[in-house]
């Protein structure tokens, strides 16, 4: 009997709203018996709960004043649902959900954002045949690598300094630039 009293509890704390109230065993303790302690105040008393009454709860939960204060305008608060109306300033009535942004990407703008991906991709393949070898190896090795290859190394693969490298590779990208400008245009 224990073990399914825990189980309905444990939903009705997943499931009390949409915003997840009690993670910690301390926020499940007060999500439990706030409204208990709260009520048997209100009996005693004969009147609502304070916040001066919140200290008196703490130390009969043995939580802090603070959580105490934090649970029970959370428990206070109404819960409001999404499709409520809301009078905006053209006089028509919008339900509140229409005011959230939408987070997930849109589907038609996801496939052409593929399909350009791809034009893109044929087009860089098409620009890289212009370059000759050395053009080519060199443009890899800078700047097609995750970690390049250092100007010293190429230099002397190709026994000339490493000034005439640099050169080089800013030709063959300034190739490879002008031929993706140029071209762009015809694939968007």
């Amino acid at each position: 009997m224990w073990w399914i009293k825990a189980s309905i509890q444990e939903y009705v704390l997943k499931s009390w709203s949409l915003v997840k109230i009690g993670t910690t065993a301390v926020q499940k303790k007060l999500f439990f018996s706030l409204g208990k302690i709260k009520q048997k105040i209100s009996k005693l008393y004969s009147r609502a709960v304070t916040e001066h009454d919140f200290s008196q709860i703490a130390d009969e939960l043995g939580v802090s004043k603070n959580e105490v204060s934090e649970m029970s305008s959370r428990l206070a608060g109404p819960d409001l649902s999404l499709n409520n109306l809301v009078n905006n300033s053209e006089n028509t009535s919008s339900e509140l959900i229409e005011f959230l942004p939408e987070t997930r990407p849109n589907q038609e703008i996801k496939l052409i954002g593929k399909q350009d991906s791809t034009k893109k991709q044929n087009l860089l393949s098409q620009a890289l045949k212009l370059l000759n070898d050395r053009e080519l190896r060199i443009l890899t090795e800078r700047k097609l690598k995750d970690s390049p290859t250092t100007l010293d190394v190429l230099s002397i693969e190709y026994n000339i300094s490493k000034e005439r490298i640099r050169q080089i590779e800013n030709a063959a990208f300034e190739k490879i630039k002008n031929f993706m400008l140029e071209h762009m245009p015809k694939c968007v």
